[in-house]
């Protein structure tokens, strides 16, 4: 359990994608958050109060959250720094980097002799079973993208809570740091053995017999050669029925790779569905979601507009302008799965 509400923590980067994880919790969860840290020279902030670890404590703060992306995934001597501070101020901490907090003698010391937790949200089960691709019942929507970080956990949420204001019963299925974080639970699935990716989505997303849909949080890109093995395993354990691609418009190369471009828009719809066909024959993409967050708003709706002429699927910047011209394709595509119907397995 991780303990709510949540202190957030930014450190000195100046990179916004850096902190995407503590941006996503104070986006969807932000009921939770009392405050955020942050320390020269970072620039960055969330619009929360700025405190240090003691005010956080006693303004209420139970859990500091490590919501940064460090060089390689590592705990650095200043997170390890600045955790064992929060440890001594009263403070649990959670981290998804790769170090675990576990492994740091320091901060396993200073939780021991505080009464703290250390909670690390990128491990993942022990019982996880290889997939079998056998149909199961209910029905699934999985977000993908044509390179890394370009909304495909925002789009997901913001279509869980799209479809929930029309009456679906609709579950947001985390599969990294930050949306277990946000959600409570999930499948940190970089941190899974290959063998055991499509497998571990299986069992996130098991049958289903209430007419509900999961809605799957995608991760990577086919078309990263760093991360394409993640999305195919997430794409076969999913065995979506539905399909939305997620796209920044102003990305210039694949993320953290200057030699190599990004897909168009068609291509990564066509090549998604020829991998989904391999566990779900009947997959349809039902929207495209645009990331238009450094554009003017007459730009974004015009580039929605003309995406959405150009592949003759739903288009629209979903945490910017909503997720109902997606969720409306659905509508149109699942009839039976429409609340108040019902669906056999």
């Amino acid at each position: 359990m991780i303990r709510a509400p949540y202190f957030l923590y930014l450190g000195s980067t100046a990179d916004p994608l850096s902190i995407k994880t503590s941006r996503g919790v104070a986006m969807f969860r932000s009921e939770a958050c009392i405050g955020e840290f942050s320390r020269p020279p970072g620039n960055l902030t969330l619009g929360l109060p700025r405190m240090d670890f003691a005010e956080a404590a006693a303004a209420g703060a139970k859990t500091l959250v490590l919501g940064v992306a460090s060089a390689g995934g590592a705990l650095n001597e200043e997170l390890v720094r600045d955790a064992e501070a929060a440890l001594d101020a009263g403070l649990d901490i959670a981290a998804g980097l790769h170090g675990r907090l576990r492994d740091v003698p320091r901060l396993v010391e200073a939780a021991k002799r505080n009464g703290r937790a250390l909670i690390d949200v990128r491990d993942p089960a022990f019982d996880l079973a290889v997939g079998t691709g056998r149909p199961r019942a209910g029905m699934r929507l999985l977000t993908v993208g044509t390179d890394c970080s370009v909304g495909k956990m925002v789009t997901t949420l913001c279509l869980e809570k799209a479809m929930r204001a029309r009456g679906y019963r609709a579950d947001f299925r985390a599969t990294g740091q930050t949306g277990i974080l946000i959600a409570g639970s999930g499948v940190p699935l970089d941190a899974v053995i290959a063998d055991f990716i499509s497998g571990a989505i299986e069992q996130l997303s098991p049958e289903r017999h209430d007419g509900g849909w999961d809605l799957i949080e995608g991760q990577g890109s086919l078309f990263h050669p760093s991360f394409a093995g993640v999305s195919t395993g997430l794409l076969h354990g999913a065995q979506p029925d539905a399909i939305v691609i997620c796209h920044d418009p102003l990305r210039e190369h694949m993320r953290g790779l200057p030699h190599f471009g990004v897909p168009a828009l068609e291509d990564a719809i066509a090549a998604n569905l020829q991998v989904a066909r391999l566990t779900n024959p009947a997959v349809v993409p039902v929207g495209v979601a645009l990331n238009t967050s450094s554009l003017p708003a007459d730009e974004a709706r015009d580039l929605c507009a003309r995406t959405a002429d150009a592949t003759g699927l739903p288009c629209t910047d979903p945490y910017a302008h909503g997720a109902d011209p997606i969720v409306d394709r659905i509508d149109e595509c699942f009839a039976s799965s429409l609340p108040g119907t019902s669906r056999s397995a």
